[in-house]
């Protein structure tokens, strides 16, 4: 399954093409967002993604949960928002 990570400073309409873009392809995609900034604009661009796809007759699903990450030597809790088709 694909991962596209977000920032803080990721655009939110960017992200959410992205999403539907694998979705489309794949029918799933992971987001992964480290922090406070990175999840908010993680969790938009999945609103915005279901908004892309809906028109297209997907009905687009996401399962939030943890994950643990290695960045530079030093160990991080990730938000991993597991999107699929239903």
């Amino acid at each position: 399954m694909e991962i596209l990570k977000v920032s803080s400073r990721s655009v939110p309409n960017s992200v959410a093409g992205a999403i539907a873009g694998v979705i489309r392809d794949s029918g799933a995609v992971e987001v992964q967002a480290i922090g406070a900034g990175a999840a908010n604009q993680a969790i938009k661009a999945v609103a915005i993604a279901r908004g892309y796809l809906a028109p297209l007759g997907v009905d687009m699903i996401c399962i939030p949960a943890f994950a643990n990450v290695t960045i530079e030597g030093e160990d991080r809790t990730a938000i991993r928002l597991i999107c699929e088709e239903r």
